[in-house]
């Protein structure tokens, strides 16, 4: 990623990998709903100060940031999208861990749990 990229995905907001689209699309369709979207916010708590929440949402609520990564819907509130504005979410599997993880170039701190941030 060259730094003209890296410029350009700050400013952009929140992404998601190919791993994580493909990770929450299954899971949608587990679900079997396509109403929904991947809703990523920022709630007080943890360690750190603040903590991440990933859950699905149907609701739109006012002010909402809405991204789609190859028909998936990411959707952050007014209120947590400074805090996520270049933050990639990934999807993990290895033997030593499985799960979302999220790269915030934003959390100038964060807690040995790894879920909460500053």
């Amino acid at each position: 990623m060259s730094v003209s990229d890296e410029t350009t995905t700050v400013s952009d907001g929140i992404l998601l990998s190919d791993a994580a689209a493909s990770k929450v699309k299954a899971l949608l369709e587990q679900e079997g709903r396509d109403d929904l979207a991947l809703r990523v916010a920022v709630q007080p708590g943890g360690c750190s100060g603040l903590r991440y929440q990933l859950f699905f949402d149907e609701r739109s609520l006012d002010g909402d940031v809405v991204k789609d990564f190859g028909g998936v819907k990411v959707v952050t509130d007014r209120m947590s999208a400074p805090y996520l504005g270049g933050a990639s979410v990934d999807f993990v599997d290895t033997i030593e861990k499985q799960g979302f993880t999220i790269d915030n170039p934003n959390a100038t701190g964060s807690c040995a749990c790894g879920d909460s941030f500053s």
